[in-house]
């Protein structure tokens, strides 16, 4: 299946323009253990599309995604967000390179997945990129979750 290109340009920007929106919303209210739990959980509801064999791709490469969202993208997220205390509630505090991370990170993946949708079906990019974002959302949220545990104990 082919995607044109412009198509495939703005629903790249259109979802990266649905995460600044839901990240700028979700830094006004108070975090809590649940904010910081459902995203990650609900996105693992994902791993169901490899019950289809289109969407499969070797251990091994699904592995390395994984890493190398945990260990390298994670990072810059790690790096910008932090939480802090603010009387009885506890806030997100992003420092104004947050958004910029996001926006680089989603150039990254966009511009590697020419290269893959070139070598792999478009299933099993969609199914690689799956887990390399979740590698990098469950890594950042597993740290939200200690910090937060470590501000109100």
């Amino acid at each position: 299946m082919h995607v044109p290109l412009g198509v495939s340009i703005a629903v790249s920007l259109a979802g990266l323009s649905a995460v600044l929106v839901w990240r700028i919303r979700e830094g006004r209210t108070a975090v809590t253990i649940r904010k910081i739990l459902i995203p990650p959980v609900g996105m693992a509801t994902g791993f169901a599309m490899f019950v289809m064999p289109a969407f499969r791709v070797p251990f091994s490469w699904a592995l390395a995604a994984f890493l190398l969202g945990a260990i390298a993208l994670a990072y810059p997220l790690l790096l910008t967000s932090k939480l802090e205390r603010v009387g009885d509630t506890i806030m997100m505090k992003r420092s104004g390179a947050f958004f910029t991370v996001v926006i680089v990170l989603a150039l990254i993946r966009y511009l590697a997945r020419g290269y893959f949708d070139r070598v792999l079906t478009l299933e099993q990019t969609g199914g690689l990129f799956f887990i390399l974002a979740f590698g990098m959302i469950l890594r950042w949220r597993m740290s939200m979750f200690f910090e937060y545990r470590t501000l109100t104990a």
